[in-house]
């Protein structure tokens, strides 16, 4: 009684002996939804890959952590690049970027972009195959968080 004292374990009800209808109505249910939309829309929904002969990049490097880059761009948004020699378009930049080549000889040229993280894939890719079509060797790639005040920072 002092342990207890409202005795509230002997109000409940007491736990059921057998195994009721709704539980076998949910388990066909769950089992009819697996098999008419399978699992791939059921356990793990993600992002389909176009290319199905996808592989992580392969770094020619070999193992340095720091690599010096011949041009640096920033970019905050679709067709805003910032140059050392200002502001750019993507179209102003297919010009650009050629030019950066030849400056810099035959030395192994690598372009650093500096992407805002509001900047989407598409463009980032877009700029990487024109930095490429222009003579670069590689590409690399410095990603800002997002400047959101109720963003943690955490997984």
């Amino acid at each position: 009684m002092i342990t207890r004292p409202l005795q509230l374990s002997d109000k409940l009800r007491p736990p059921p002996r057998s195994m009721d209808a709704l539980f076998y109505v949910n388990v066909v249910l769950l089992g009819l939804f697996f098999a008419l939309f399978g699992s791939r829309f059921v356990l793990s929904p993600g992002i389909e890959l176009l290319q199905p002969e996808f592989s992580l990049p392969a770094s020619e490097v070999g193992g340095r952590t720091a690599v010096s880059t011949m041009a640096v761009i920033s970019i905050l948004g679709p067709n805003m690049v910032f140059t050392r020699d200002g502001r750019m378009s993507f179209s102003e930049l297919e010009v650009w970027l050629p030019t950066q080549v030849a400056r810099g000889g035959e030395q192994d040229s690598r372009l650093l972009v500096r992407a805002d993280a509001r900047v989407s894939a598409e463009d980032i890719m877009k700029i990487s195959n024109v930095a490429t079509m222009s003579g670069f060797t590689g590409v690399q790639l410095a990603l800002e968080k997002p400047q959101n005040p109720d963003y943690s920072g955490g997984p």
